[in-house]
């Protein structure tokens, strides 16, 4: 669009940017018209001279000084861009933070049953996806030639719902679980049910038996019991363009590292990389640690570390030029869910999570165990579930101290004071976490475990809840606070009404999403797990050994 202001051509959103197909377009506007125009319109020179003898009739002379050009929506897109970059970790959807309409038709969507709104309220866990799928351009030449791909790289992108702080699980991807049933779209627009399998790698959530992205999101939500809301998805790609973009990107040796698999071959301290060198960096694995794929996955951690910090630190991607070349080749390694198949929307996610500060983004791998087999690995229950109860119940891992003091301090005051006889606490169980028999398994446990004999199992609640919860009168904290302290329930899940019940009444227990089990507590711990692998993505000190 020409701007009289400036006398330049200018790419431009469209007013209707927010219609149905989410488009924007180009438009080159002669500096004068002739001829005739639309019926009942007149050339724009004319309507805007009658619009200032208006408004002189109106206000008095108008000014004739032309006005400072103001940035257009699409150059402050590029601002805030640079500054959010850095959250869509593995996805190249650096490119998506502009709002160019042609830049649409390069990102690659999967309709995975899935449509969620790009952004919610409360706290958002995004699925990031390296693919090591070898075919297009750029990707030849790393072995594996026709593969189909699996999740090679696998985090999952937890954000609090106050913004203030984020946990990145990582997921090995030679862990051994349990792949869900899952359906997925064909290209014809037919279904195809996938039947889910027992003890397999994680990896083979993606692409075997024509598995797509919704399979390797149904297989992290029944890992972690969090609710995913989007998925990204990317290739070798993403890594080569967006580390050449910034720059390099600085990583650390504690050795020398010659690698001949993934061509890494660098000498002990501080490095810049980028392109072929900083993909060789996150894909190598047998000359660090033990040479297995948890050392990778430091590895990994260290360089989205460092490219987020570069990101927020530099002004290298608010360049609109250098942004533009980005753009034109990280959208094309993107494949998103529906919900975020437009660079618009794509947009508004990537400004929401921008609110996050860096040094309450915590990086932590899924603790494993190793199996049997030397090749691959167990997860490790005792300490993953604490971990996955943190993030569900949105504690932050870089704000332990004070989390766990906070707790501490509710939970003291919700306990404070007489607690009941097991056998005097009367309660109805009611099932609202999804799980068939949830409410009997709880029963059982009470009576046979506890003492509390008088409980019932109330069938059914009359829909899902996401989190426990006890209502209970005055005269009954007594026995609500003795059943707090069996299951361990936080002190948001305590229900006091305002009038006192009948002696004979019982107590409402309503199981949630957050309940794993009879006996298991329902609150997640103040503390991380003991001996976790975990860096904080501000950590500049991070050297690889």
């Amino acid at each position: 669009m020409f701007d009289p202001n400036t006398g330049n051509y200018e790419l431009r959103l469209n007013p209707a940017e927010t219609s149905a197909d989410d488009t924007t377009e180009l438009r080159r506007v002669p500096r004068s018209s002739s001829g005739d125009g639309a019926a009942g319109s007149e050339p724009r020179g004319r309507r805007r001279a009658a619009k200032r003898e208006e408004k002189e009739e109106a206000t008095g002379p108008v000014s004739r000084r032309k006005p400072k050009p103001k940035k257009s929506k699409a150059k402050k897109a590029l601002y805030w861009g640079s500054g959010t970059l850095a959250f869509l970790l593995v996805g190249g959807s650096a490119a998506a933070y502009f709002v160019y309409q042609h830049l649409n038709s390069n990102i690659s969507k999967v309709d995975v049953g899935e449509n969620n709104a790009a952004v919610s309220d409360g706290p958002m866990n995004i699925l990031l996806i390296g693919t090591d799928r070898r075919d297009g351009k750029g990707n030849e030449g790393y072995g594996d030639a026709g593969s189909v791909g699996h999740a090679d790289t696998t985090l999952l992108f937890h954000v609090s719902e106050d913004r203030s702080n984020a946990t990145v699980l990582s997921i090995p991807r030679d862990m051994i679980t349990d792949i869900p049933d899952c359906r997925t779209k064909q290209e014809d627009g037919s279904f195809k049910n996938i039947p889910g399998e027992s003890e397999v790698r994680f990896n083979t959530s993606l692409g075997q038996e024509g598995r797509d992205p919704g399979c390797t999101w149904q297989t992290v939500e029944k890992l972690t019991g969090l609710e995913i809301d989007h998925f990204m998805m990317a290739d070798f790609n993403a890594v080569k363009e967006m580390s050449s973009a910034v720059g390099g990107v600085e990583v650390c040796l504690a050795k020398d590292v010659n690698d001949p698999k993934s061509h890494l071959n660098l000498k002990k301290g501080r490095h810049t990389i980028e392109g072929e060198e900083a993909l060789a960096f996150v894909r190598t694995r047998h000359t660090v640690g033990f040479g297995g794929d948890l050392d990778r996955i430091k590895l990994q951690q260290q360089f989205l570390s460092s490219l987020m910090r570069k990101m927020k630190s530099s002004g290298t991607l608010s360049s609109p030029g250098k942004l533009w070349g980005l753009a034109q080749t990280a959208t094309k390694a993107l494949t998103v869910d529906t919900g975020i198949g437009t660079v618009s929307k794509l947009a508004s996610l990537g400004k929401n999570l921008s609110k996050v500060d860096l040094k309450n983004v915590t990086f932590a791998t899924v603790p494993v165990v190793d199996n049997t087999d030397g090749a691959t690995v167990l997860l490790d229950k005792t300490k993953a579930e604490p971990l996955f109860a943190m993030v569900r119940q949105d504690v932050s891992l870089t704000e332990v101290k004070q989390k766990e003091k906070a707790a501490k301090d509710k939970q003291a005051a919700l306990l404070k004071g007489p607690k009941a006889d097991p056998a005097d606490v009367r309660v109805k169980v009611l099932n609202g976490s999804g799980q068939f028999g949830a409410a009997q398994e709880t029963v059982d446990w009470m009576q046979n475990t506890e003492g509390m004999l008088r409980t019932s199992n109330g069938g059914n609640a009359p829909s899902e809840l996401k989190k426990t919860t006890l209502e209970y009168a005055p005269n009954q904290a007594d026995q609500a606070r003795r059943l707090a302290d069996s299951m361990g329930l936080p002190a948001s899940a305590m229900k006091q009404g305002t009038k006192d019940a009948e002696p004979m009444a019982e107590m409402t227990l309503t199981l949630g999403a957050d309940f794993k089990g009879a006996g298991t507590p329902i609150s997640a711990p103040s503390k991380a797990p003991k001996d976790i692998q975990r860096v904080g993505a501000d950590d500049k000190n991070v050297c690889a050994k």
